[in-house]
């Protein structure tokens, strides 16, 4: 019995070990991104991402993003929040914009775990185009040029994924290279 017992356990070990090690480790920002871990613990150690971090700080959705999940975040790097006009992100971040930089946050965020894959396949099905809900309420469309995956805003600014398919414990995250704004 505690034969069986201890194969039951080593198989099932086993098993849920080659689960974890299917996902790769990816590197974003100088940093490992470990598939084992939750979104917030990996983007903190990307040094690509300080800003988005300050931000999700600032906009009280870190607990959110440690939750469970799934999501798909399309992360956008410090450069990207570099190409906004000047002072834009000193003042998303001030207390009182609280509520906008939540709205442009959130607007980064799609329910449920779509890979690149999933998103090409939309594409391909949208002959062309997919238009994806975002957790505030707003479309994204993704498309792609050539082999490259690109990702538009409500008003027609373009983000390249530059880093796809980075798989998290609770979703996955796309790097991009330009702030997604919503219709204002």
């Amino acid at each position: 019995m505690k034969t069986r017992k201890f194969l039951t356990t080593t198989i099932l070990a086993l098993a849920f070990g080659f689960t974890s090690f299917a996902q790769k480790t990816v590197m974003v920002g100088g940093a490992a991104m470990y598939p084992n871990k939750n979104i917030i613990e990996n983007a903190v150690n990307s040094k690509d991402h300080t800003t988005l971090v300050a931000a999700v700080k600032a906009a009280d959705l870190v607990e959110t993003l440690k939750g469970k999940g799934p999501f798909t975040v399309f992360a956008p790097t410090n450069a990207a929040f570099d190409k906004l006009p000047k002072g834009t992100v000193e003042s998303l971040l001030k207390p009182e914009n609280k509520k906008k930089l939540q709205t442009i946050l959130t607007y980064h965020v799609v329910a449920g775990k779509w890979s690149a894959a999933d998103i090409a396949k939309a594409i391909k099905d949208g002959k062309g185009k997919a238009s994806i809900k975002t957790v505030s309420g707003g479309t994204l469309t993704a498309w792609m040029k050539g082999k490259d995956l690109y990702i538009s805003d409500e008003n027609g600014n373009k983000s390249k994924v530059t880093i796809a398919d980075v798989n998290q414990s609770n979703g996955v995250i796309h790097v991009v290279d330009a702030v997604l704004l919503p219709k204002s």
